[in-house]
């Protein structure tokens, strides 16, 4: 099968690597090094199974910004393109989703069109109406980054949106659930083929529930904090309920990166007309924690401070951007925000980030990758995440990672 994709990012490309072991793939994207790094089999995101893949699988892949012709040839057509939350607009940026539909629209409208962007409950029904196309699906993904190619393999399930009224809609959904089942590794998948509207909710809802746990256990973190318990034993109680669980539910400093930030707001936004009160709470508390920490770090960076000779103003060490380990992705990563508040606070910021150029300026802020160095200056180091580097400053480190996982 002659499969397009269109988007190279972590959503896009893993499944274009994927489906591309026993089909011809064609990844469409608008960034010349993602489109060169692709045909040099280099894989445009960081995820330690794709690259191996690029490396020792025999692949039918290649990558183009030649879009048209790519549709053209198409017997399906997937959109994983960006679609970031738009506050002023109040809901996401569909834009490029849109620019997709109506260019395969006009060249192919007889191919299978299935989304993968994460987009407003109700887009995809509006889609085919707009664009007269009774071809669009709607197929939510539910990957984790650095771990795109694995979930893949090991889907948790398959979810297809169509309208379920329409037998050559539901036949196409069926054909695509069933693409993904034989490509991966797992047997007995639960696959689920559904209405688009219902689809799309799975989608916000799946990830504004994780959202939730991560800030019920960073509220707990703060109360047992604020109290002087120790949030490590109160988790490990409270998870041993089996209607609990043992996973995510390590504290952070809030929840971040391409998915969760958005995905909750726009959830929120769908309840524009619904009563409710979980939702707007979950949005909130993260903004909480973040303050909490904020407020926490500078407090403690002044304590340390004060053993400092001719010492102005506490310095605190940022030790990487990324929202989590293995990630490359600073995009809504908590710790962003959590510098500017520490900045208000009066504090001096460093920073510690092997991808960035050392001595460079983020956001003005400089960058420190010789660690002795920049271990030495930090009155106390900020970790979202903990790594054995920080064994030997860990009197200095303020981190709420007490699991070293999530």
């Amino acid at each position: 099968m002659n499969i397009a994709i269109s988007g190279a990012g972590y959503v896009g490309f893993s499944l274009a690597v994927l489906l591309a072991k026993d089909n011809h793939v064609t990844a469409v994207d608008i960034l010349p090094e993602r489109i060169d790094k692709i045909n040099k089999r280099i894989s445009p995101v960081q995820d330690a199974m794709l690259s191996e893949s690029l490396e020792k699988d025999a692949l039918q892949l290649e990558a183009t910004s030649d879009a048209e012709t790519a549709y053209k040839q198409a017997e399906l057509i997937v959109i994983a393109t960006p679609t970031d939350y738009d506050p002023e607009r109040g809901c996401f940026d569909v834009s490029s989703v849109c620019s997709v539909l109506e260019q395969v629209t006009a060249v192919n409208p007889q191919a299978t069109i299935v989304i993968r962007s994460t987009i407003p409950i109700g887009f995809t029904e509006k889609a085919r109406e707009k664009y007269n196309n009774d071809h669009i699906l709607y197929s939510p993904e539910f990957l984790r980054e650095s771990m795109a190619l694995y979930d893949h393999l090991h889907p948790s399930r398959i979810i297809v949106g169509c309208d379920p009224i329409q037998a050559d809609q539901r036949r196409r959904a069926k054909a695509f659930a069933t693409l993904l089942s034989e490509a991966a590794r797992e047997k007995d998948i639960p696959v689920r083929i559904m209405g688009t509207g219902e689809a799309e909710a799975v989608k916000l809802f799946s990830n504004t529930y994780l959202a939730m746990r991560i800030g019920y256990f960073n509220e707990l973190d703060m109360y047992a904090e604020s109290k002087g318990l120790n949030t490590e034993e109160i988790i490990e109680g409270v998870s041993l309920d089996p209607r609990v669980g043992n996973y995510y539910n390590n504290p952070s400093f809030g929840y971040g990166g391409y998915c969760l930030p958005k995905d909750t707001r726009q959830l929120l936004a769908e309840f524009h007309d619904v009563p409710g009160s979980l939702i707007p709470a979950i949005v909130e508390t993260n903004r909480i924690r973040k303050e909490f920490i904020a407020e926490d770090a500078a407090a403690r960076a002044k304590k340390q401070m004060e053993g400092r000779a001719e010492a102005k103003q506490p310095v605190i060490g940022i030790f990487c951007l990324a929202m989590k380990k293995n990630s490359d992705n600073y995009r809504q990563s908590a710790v962003l925000e959590i510098m500017d508040l520490l900045e208000k606070k009066g504090t001096m910021l460093i920073i510690y980030e092997p991808s960035l150029p050392d001595g460079s300026l983020f956001e003005g802020r400089e960058v420190i990758n010789d660690f002795e160095r920049f271990a030495g200056e930090a009155d106390l180091i900020l970790a979202n995440r903990y790594e054995s580097l920080l064994d030997p400053v860990r009197e200095k480190v303020y981190s709420r990672d007490l699991f070293a996982r999530d």
